[in-house]
């Protein structure tokens, strides 16, 4: 009898629901890296309570001990069910998909089919952080195609890096971060479909890492790379853990495009003990049943873009932040406040906040910082008092 009244939170902002006694009692890295006095809008983890289908599916789960080894593929089925709903996508075939522990061990399985030690990868910077780290850490090098000034893909100097990537003569990949991460650009199918034939001029293989894909604005439509033409002998990672708030609940899936059905064959069939069972079982409900939570939280997010843009209007009027159409970040340039290379560092030091330092992005991150916008209105606003206090 008491279930509807749970449910019906699902449609109202879950950014809203929480208050900062009850984010202090959480354990994870968001809320215990730094002391109780600093704010943290860093780690990629959302001031959200769960989605009721997903707190049912895991409840549900420890209460009948369904905690073993994970089998099947509800999961992949729900991903394909998603993307035709929310995107228009039915080519996401579930005999052409494998569970993978999370995305970025994801993301090294498909390098590993697709290149060997001492190729090359080319990423678009600024970017994730961990696109560096994982790519060396497995002996690939990293080849860097920065971004435009409009932090959109610049075609000329991604077909440089194709260019120098193919000419050692080895196997070059691509890894695509779409939406970008920490720019929040939504690709257009115009640039993904010019990512494709570049790739297939210069025998680039393409890997895109689509973590974000549900994060996106209510009026942005994101496009998956192996839905464009060309995208066919692309491989791409996908899961609920971003949109869902799912991080801790290990589970993503790899999925491949038609003419790369024989690249994820030859995936080991030990990377699918990685994922946990109770992980799979909570992003295959987030996917079936998690939409009104995930339209409430898009509209929350839509709101703090706006309310961050316009705090930054009125108290650092010189920090330029362009709202993005995905994902729950924000980059913000930082540079005419004079503050160095990291001003993460100083807001954390003089200000008590913490950001993501824009350095570890590689480069042209420089005298930036990435903002976490997947708070409370409030908590957004006491950050930006305490960046204008460490300025004053």
């Amino acid at each position: 009898m008491d279930q509807a009244p749970r449910d019906a939170f699902d449609h109202a902002d879950p950014l809203r629901r929480l208050t900062l006694d009850e984010l202090r009692l959480r354990t994870s890295m968001k809320w215990r890296t730094y002391p109780d006095d600093v704010l943290p809008l860093w780690v990629a983890e959302m001031d959200v309570p769960l989605a009721a289908p997903v707190v049912r599916a895991i409840t549900e789960a420890v209460a009948r001990g369904d905690t073993g080894y994970p089998s099947g593929t509800a999961y992949a089925r729900a991903l394909a069910d998603f993307a035709r709903a929310r995107w228009g996508w039915t080519g996401l075939a579930v005999e052409r998909t494998a569970i993978v522990p999370d995305v970025m061990l994801g993301v090294v399985e498909m390098l590993k089919l697709v290149t060997g030690p001492g190729d090359p990868v080319v990423v678009n910077c600024p970017v994730y952080p961990p696109f560096y780290q994982f790519v060396t850490h497995m002996d690939r090098r990293v080849v860097e195609a920065p971004l435009g000034e409009d932090l959109r893909i610049d075609f000329t100097v991604l077909e440089g890096a194709f260019r120098h990537a193919a000419a050692g003569g080895g196997r070059a990949a691509y890894l695509l971060c779409s939406p970008h991460n920490p720019t929040g650009t939504v690709h257009s199918a115009e640039e993904l479909a010019a990512v494709a034939a570049l790739a297939d001029r210069y025998g680039v293989r393409v890997v895109a890492d689509e973590i974000h894909a549900p994060v996106v604005a209510l009026d942005a439509t994101f496009v998956p790379y192996l839905s464009v033409p060309g995208g066919e002998r692309g491989l791409s990672l996908m899961s609920a853990s971003k949109a869902w708030n799912l991080a801790g609940l290990k589970a993503a899936l790899a999925v491949a495009g038609p003419a790369a059905a024989d690249d994820l064959a030859r995936l080991p069939e030990e990377v699918s003990h990685g994922p946990s069972h109770v992980g799979i079982l909570a992003h295959t409900a987030a996917l079936q049943d998690g939409g009104d939570w995930l339209d409430a939280l898009r509209g929350g997010l839509d709101d703090n873009r706006r309310l961050l843009a316009d705090l930054l209007a009125e108290r650092l009027p010189t920090v330029h932040y362009r709202p993005a159409e995905g994902t729950f970040l924000a980059w913000l340039d930082c540079r005419p406040l004079g503050l160095g290379d990291d001003p993460a560092a100083v807001f954390l030091d003089r200000g008590r906040v913490a950001f993501s330092s824009g350095p570890l992005f590689g480069t042209g991150g420089a005298g930036h910082l990435r903002l976490n916008l997947a708070t409370s209105p409030e908590l957004l606003t006491e950050a930006v008092r305490r960046m204008t206090v460490a300025v004053a």
